[in-house]
Order: structure tokens, then C-alpha cells, then sequence
């Protein structure tokens, strides 16, 4: 079992940044991906980014590349999501989670979720 946390979300200006965190339970951190979610109002959750279990590897969806960075501190049991260059559209609800599959990028394929912390970009 895991339990996720995140905190950092916060209200920002179009072209601000924001950094989130996500703090993990449990002795099996280092042993999962981690991928950040998000879900808009009214909006399906969509995949944001993920890490792999070392850290060596990430992915992201097209719409965050060259904007968000993705990383993982194993000792501190944290993911985190460096958001640059905010926008409107960024706005929603982040989630993150912790799958047994390399680099996943679907929400089936995680077994474990926060409850997540909101994002809100004014233009």
C-alpha cells in the first residue's frame, strides 16, 4: 500500500510557476512509476507526466513538454511536478500516482492516487 499526498497548488498568473509535491507512505516508493495527473471541471482526467522507478526515465504528454519537469527524490519518498510558463489551460486538478508499469501513461495502469491539489492560472 501507498498513500499519496500532494500539496503546492496554489492561484498564479499566466507565466508564473509553481512547483508540486507529492509525499509518499510506505517502504516500496523507489519501486514505482509515479505520474502526475490532471482533471479540469468538466474535463476527463488527462496523463500529465511520469518517472520511472530510478528516475532515469521520464515521459510527457505534448501539451506540458518543455514546460513541466518531472522528478523524484527516493530517500524523501517525493515526486515532484516544476510547472514553468503556466496558461489558462493548466488549470485543474492535480493528481499524482503510483503504477507497477515503466513509464505509464494511462490512468488504468495506476494502482495508487492522492486526492489532489488544485491549480488555478488567471490570465
Amino acid at each position: 500500500q501507498v498513500q499519496l499526498v500532494e500539496s503546492g497548488g496554489g492561484l498564479v498568473r499566466a507565466g508564473d510557476s509553481l512547483r508540486l509535491s507529492c509525499a509518499a507512505s510506505g517502504r516500496t516508493f523507489s519501486g514505482y512509476t509515479m505520474g502526475w495527473f490532471r482533471q479540469a471541471p468538466g474535463k476527463e482526467r488527462e496523463f500529465v507526466a511520469s518517472i520511472s522507478r530510478s528516475g532515469g526515465s521520464t515521459y510527457y504528454a505534448d501539451s506540458v513538454k518543455g514546460r513541466f519537469t518531472i522528478s523524484r527524490d527516493n530517500a524523501k519518498n517525493t515526486v515532484f511536478l516544476q510547472m514553468n510558463s503556466l496558461k489558462p489551460e493548466d488549470t485543474a486538478a492535480y493528481y499524482c500516482a503510483a503504477s507497477w508499469t515503466f513509464l505509464a501513461s494511462t490512468a488504468r495502469s495506476y494502482e495508487y492516487w492522492g486526492q489532489g491539489t488544485r491549480v488555478t492560472v488567471s490570465s
